[in-house]
C-alpha cells in the first residue's frame, strides 16, 4: 500500500529535509529510522527539500507501508510518540501512481519577519529585518510574479533540468508586529525563495533598485545572492 502523510518539522532540530553522507540529523533519516523500527523498510519521497533552518507547516511525503500497518491512525500515534521536532498530521491511503513531488501542482512557502529583535523564544522561527518601505516591498514582489528562468535566483552549484518556474501569486501582509511574505509557485529552485526574499527586502531598504531587481530577473546582471535568514521560512502547503 502507498500512503500520503501530511507532516510538520522544526527545521532548527535539524541540518535540512534530504538525506545526507555526512549526518543523520535531517528530516528525512529520522522518519525512515522510525518507520524502520515499526517493521516499514521504505524510503520517503517529500514534495520538496527544505534547507537548514527551514521549517515545515504541511509538508508531504509518501512511501510504502506493508499490509499488516492497516490502521492509520494508530500509525500515525506511534509515529508521533517515536519521533522528536517532527509531527505527523494526517496519514491517508492513496494510488499507486501518487508521488509527493511529481503529483505537486503548487507550492506555498510562507516568510515571517519582525522589524524588531526576535525573543529568545522565537528567534528560531522568526527571522529579523530593520525598518523597511513597505511600498517598495509590495512593487519588488510583484515583480517576480509569473514565468521567468530564475538562473540568477538559484544557488550556485545546482543542477536543474530547467530553470524555468511560474510564479501565481506572490503578496506581503501585516500583522500587528509581525510580517508575512507567501510565494505560490508550481515549483521553486534550490534556495531560489529565500534569495528572493532578500532582494526584495533590499529594495524596501533601499540597498537595490528596482531596476537592478529587474535586470537580475531577466538575467543581464547579477547583483545578489546572498540569502535570507532561514528561521522565518516555511514550507506551508502543497496543492495536487
Amino acid at each position: 500500500m502507498r500512503v500520503k502523510a501530511v507532516i510538520a518539522y522544526d527545521g532548527s532540530a535539524f541540518l535540512g529535509f534530504q538525506k545526507q553522507k555526512a549526518t543523520k540529523n535531517t528530516v528525512t533519516t529520522a522518519i525512515e529510522e522510525a518507520l524502520l523500527s515499526l517493521g516499514i523498510d521504505s524510503p520517503i519521497r517529500g514534495s520538496g527539500r527544505t534547507d537548514k533552518g527551514v521549517h515545515a507547516s504541511n509538508q508531504v511525503i509518501d512511501f510504502e507501508l506493508p499490509i499488516f500497518w492497516s490502521d492509520l491512525e494508530k500509525l500515525k500515534w506511534v509515529l508521533n510518540q517515536k519521533l522528536d521536532g517532527i509531527y505527523f498530521k494526517h496519514v491517508s491511503l492513496v494510488e499507486n501512481s501518487f508521488h509527493a513531488r511529481f503529483s505537486a501542482k503548487k507550492r506555498v512557502y510562507r516568510y515571517v519577519f519582525k522589524t524588531t529583535t526576535p525573543s529568545v523564544f522565537e528567534r528560531n522561527y522568526i527571522s529579523y529585518y530593520p525598518k523597511f518601505d513597505k511600498e517598495l516591498l509590495q512593487k519588488s514582489l510583484q515583480t517576480f510574479q509569473g514565468e521567468h528562468d530564475f538562473r540568477y535566483f538559484i544557488k550556485t552549484g545546482s543542477v536543474t533540468h530547467t530553470n524555468i518556474r511560474t510564479i501565481y501569486r506572490v503578496y506581503y501582509k501585516n500583522y500587528k508586529k509581525y510580517h508575512f511574505i507567501y510565494f505560490e509557485a508550481n515549483g521553486f529552485l534550490r534556495s531560489q525563495v529565500r534569495m528572493m526574499i532578500e532582494f526584495a527586502m533590499g529594495v524596501a531598504q533601499n540597498r537595490f533598485t528596482l531596476r537592478e531587481q529587474i535586470e537580475q530577473l531577466n538575467l543581464k546582471k547579477r547583483y545578489s545572492t546572498k540569502l535570507a535568514p532561514p528561521q522565518g521560512l516555511y514550507l506551508a502547503r502543497i496543492l495536487y
